[in-house]
């Protein structure tokens, strides 16, 4: 595996996949956030630099864990292969997370569909960049 061309598509992907985020999970719904304000660890009007840089760190590992089970799988180079791959991690793991925290903590719905789409946008778009980069 090249490396460089590795670390380029986490970056790549990664940057991509902020702007996905901050469609989906910050402005998509944006008012029922507001509908919850005790659930929310910031208050309107703090700052929320440290949140979103640990978002954006932690979204650059997901995007670099998922590069490199596709590169070890063996599936980089096949489009049909990483996107069903995007999908089933999708599937697995914060689709689950978010509608088990709707149910058990008091977060609108339409949160955890938009939360869940990009999540889903973030794995598509990694998918995307890595058989563009990495094969």
């Amino acid at each position: 595996m090249n490396w460089t061309r590795f670390l380029l598509a986490v970056l790549l992907s990664g940057f991509v996949a902020s702007i996905t985020d901050w469609l989906f999970m910050g402005v998509l719904f944006h008012n029922k956030y507001l509908a919850t304000p005790e659930i929310w660890r910031n208050k309107p009007g703090q700052p929320e630099t440290r949140s979103i840089l640990l978002s954006s760190l932690l979204g650059l590992l997901s995007c670099a864990v998922f590069l490199y089970f596709c590169v070890w799988a063996g599936i980089i180079s096949s489009h049909p292969a990483t996107f069903h791959t995007a999908l089933l991690l999708w599937l697995a793991a914060p689709v689950p997370i978010i509608f088990s925290n709707i149910v058990w903590i008091k977060m609108h719905l339409l949160l955890g569909v938009s939360h869940s789409l990009g999540w889903l946008a973030r794995f598509v778009v990694t998918a995307i960049i890595g058989n563009w980069l990495i094969h």
